[in-house]
């Protein structure tokens, strides 16, 4: 099964951050839907998931397998929870998925990627900087030094450019 991390970025690096003063933007809300509805799943962690339903995201997303990493939650109404991105892969593939579209928080990304399970990366860098935010931590063992394929690239509108990229392994 091919898994795709996706995530909006700012212009420095850092996972950019969502507030109810600075909502997320409809370009990389475009975005994630679109790879959502193609893959018709996504994993997402608890706390990023309690954030799309405080905000009505829930919506878009009817009719999808929608699956959360939680260690510490056991049951959502409405999505399967797991306790770990091998669960999550594995809950998936038993379901028939070719892929996987990973879709956030910061912890969940960086488990996924320490892990090795990760094959495309997907990056919305939005046209912000911010002082302060969360950023990819990867395992430096294993991932010291990596080069990655760009497969594509290509503006989202309103200063957005997505980055698509390969990881070999």
């Amino acid at each position: 099964m091919k898994t795709i991390l996706w995530a909006t970025l700012t212009g420095n690096g850092n996972y950019a951050q969502s507030s109810s003063n600075n909502p997320p933007k409809k370009e990389a809300l475009g975005d994630f839907a679109a790879h959502a509805q193609a893959a018709g799943n996504f994993i997402v962690g608890r706390r990023t998931f309690e954030g799309m339903q405080a905000s009505n995201g829930g919506g878009t997303f009817a009719g999808m397998d929608i699956v959360v990493v939680s260690a510490s939650v056991k049951e959502i109404p409405g999505v399967t929870v797991v306790g770990s991105p091998r669960e999550a892969l594995s809950y998936l593939q038993d379901r028939g998925y070719q892929t996987a579209l990973i879709s956030g928080g910061a912890d969940l990304h960086n488990a996924f990627l320490g892990q090795g399970l990760v094959d495309e990366l997907i990056f919305n860098v939005a046209p912000v900087l911010e002082g302060k935010g969360l950023n990819l931590l990867i395992d430096t063992e294993k991932y010291q030094y990596k080069e990655v394929e760009l497969l594509n690239f290509k503006s989202l509108g309103s200063g957005f450019i997505q980055l698509h990229y390969a990881i070999g392994h």
